[in-house]
């Protein structure tokens, strides 16, 4: 693609339009990725998944689609990552393979949450650790890291330069003037880097609905202390797995009552070694002990950090609800926190676990009560301030829903952004800057669809399976196994009628029955017509008609699957 040739020299040279292509993240919070592509150099930033909405039954995660790089991986630089959260690296291990190994540039914790996971995978990848006080030059891209606040620590923003000026990328980002265990988003930085000029921001949208600033985390320290002053019994904080600042707040509060503290839950065990290991989590000796030790101690000198805020069915607090936990169960004077904020879907599963709770004699806290947490997200004031430090010429909102990005594109018009120049597009359009400056959102769309990670597999569960699911889940199935006499071509006995998820066979004997008479009927038609029965056809026939009985008489319509044995 050439936008012009010049002659300095004696020697033409050529210049390309910069295309930056969202893979995910424009219509959905996760499966964060994009391209950036400049000739024959390419870089990626983020590689993240998304987890499944509710109708997608047995689906573990969705990640994104990788086709557009497909014959270009020796263009690939470089996959450069923001932070550590698996909507950003959760899809390393499925991409990286397949795009040649190109080296993944990290920061320190964000590397060792990788490799750790890699683990899992036993594929060897590349991981090279960069400080953000580092530039790294990787083609024609120029990376320039600049530090931000998020819940988990080492989050960064990149200031990329290409040929046709800077593009930054905000990452998941807050401004938090007086964080706990982290330093404050280094706005310095960021307004040099706007006063040089930025051609484009790609700007977290994720909280774009919220007004205000962002809460601090010293906040939350301060109403977590007052929570740890009054009460005495356990107190039991369900956070994210991820969230390393939260848990640190959680573990020195507790030193400071002196409380034990048990880390449990897989993923969050797996992150605190991590941090600890790197640097990025103090705790003093002796103050953290096993799960199967908290029953040794008073109620009121034990902390229990762990999983399951969300109501995940395996994670350690709903396990503790249901009583399938081995060493916690419930005591009436326990303090349950719920230290994040309920992720979209998760409304109704949270309410429960919290209704559980309250059954066993729990005392139960959350964010509409007090402010036990902070969310990662800029608000609206943090979205205006950092479009004010950089002036970009471009806004590009990513990070959430369409709506989400609609109101950030409204916050950049107060902010005296022109309308034209604010790019909502979907995942997958391509977003073109030539050597001029001047941006436009083309109608070319790369491959953005869902592919789906079910278990081993991975892109092989596509619609048409997921649709099977849905309705197996929504009516059920109604098999009919119908044996054939081979020479005469009849009927032999009665049809075996099974249901999963229909009806109750047993107490329903006049629908099976109705039901196994339409069979026949349509395999004598069929065999009063021609010697050379086509059985492919008529298995659709009954399919056909024995729905549409189904459903008449039951409104509901399962999957009907007839089986024809000729003998």
């Amino acid at each position: 693609m050439i936008a012009t040739r010049s002659r300095r020299g004696g020697r033409a040279s050529v210049k390309n339009n910069l295309r930056v292509i969202p893979i995910g993240g424009l219509e959905e919070v996760g499966r964060n990725m994009t391209v950036f592509e400049y000739g024959k150099d390419i870089i990626i930033v983020d590689m993240g998944l998304q987890f499944p909405e509710e109708d997608m039954l047995g689906i573990d995660y969705i990640i994104p689609n990788a086709d557009y790089l497909r014959g270009k991986e020796k263009n690939i630089r470089g996959v450069i990552i923001t932070h550590g959260h698996y909507d950003h690296i959760g899809a390393i291990p499925h991409l990286i393979p397949k795009l040649g190994n190109p080296t993944v540039y990290a920061t320190e914790l964000t590397r060792g949450i990788i490799l750790k996971r890699q683990e899992e995978y036993k594929i060897p990848i590349n991981v090279k650790v960069v400080k953000k006080i580092d530039r790294l030059s990787l083609g024609a891209f120029n990376i320039e890291f600049f530090h931000v606040n998020h819940t988990i620590p080492d989050a960064v923003g990149l200031a990329i330069t290409t040929p046709v000026g800077t593009v930054v990328v905000t990452g998941d980002f807050k401004f938090d003037h007086s964080p706990v265990g982290d330093a404050p988003a280094d706005i310095a930085k960021i307004a040099r880097i706007g006063s040089e000029g930025v051609l484009a921001l790609m700007s977290d949208s994720t909280d774009s609905q919220t007004p205000g600033y962002s809460l601090s985390e010293s906040t939350i320290r301060k109403n977590l202390d007052e929570i740890f002053e009054q009460m005495e019994g356990r107190i039991i904080a369900a956070t994210f797995a991820a969230l390393i600042s939260r848990i640190q707040q959680l573990i020195q509060l507790s030193e400071k009552y002196n409380r034990k503290v048990a880390i449990d839950g897989y993923s969050m065990r797996t992150n605190v070694e991590i941090a600890r290991t790197l640097g990025y989590l103090e705790v003093k000796k002796n103050t953290l002990i096993p799960i199967n030790e908290v029953n040794d101690y008073p109620d009121n000198k034990v902390t229990i950090i762990c999983t399951g805020a969300q109501g995940e069915d395996k994670a350690v607090l709903m396990r503790i609800i249901n009583s399938e936990h081995r060493f916690v169960k419930i005591h009436k004077n326990d303090t349950v926190i719920f230290s994040s904020s309920v992720v979209p879907g998760n409304e109704r599963t949270v309410q429960s676990l919290k209704d559980g709770l309250c059954r066993k004699g729990a005392r139960v806290i959350h964010s509409e009560i007090l402010d036990v947490h902070a969310g990662g997200h800029a608000r609206q004031e943090d979205l205006k301030m950092m479009i004010n430090l950089l002036r970009p010429k471009y806004l590009i909102p990513f990070h959430g829903h369409f709506y989400m990005r609609k109101l950030h594109g409204e916050l950049a018009e107060q902010v005296g952004m022109k309308p034209e120049n604010i790019f909502l597009g979907d995942n997958g359009q391509v977003i073109e800057f030539d050597y001029r400056g001047n941006g436009k959102l083309t109608e070319e769309k790369a491959p953005s669809n869902y592919v789906m990670v079910d278990g081993l597999g991975v892109g092989d569960i596509g619609q048409v399976v997921l649709r099977d699911r849905q309705i197996l889940a929504r009516d059920g199935m109604f098999t009919i196994v119908t044996i054939i006499d081979s020479k005469t071509k009849r009927v032999i006995g009665e049809p075996q009628v099974t249901s999963r998820g229909f009806i109750y066979v047993k107490e329903n004997f006049d629908l099976v029955n109705a039901t196994k008479r339409k069979v026949k009927e349509v395999v004598h038609h069929a065999t009063s017509k021609d010697a050379n029965v086509n059985w492919s056809y008529v298995k659709d026939e009954i399919r056909d008609v024995v729905g549409q009985f189904l459903y008449s008489k039951t409104q509901r319509r399962p999957m009907v699957l007839p089986v024809m044995i000729e003998v």
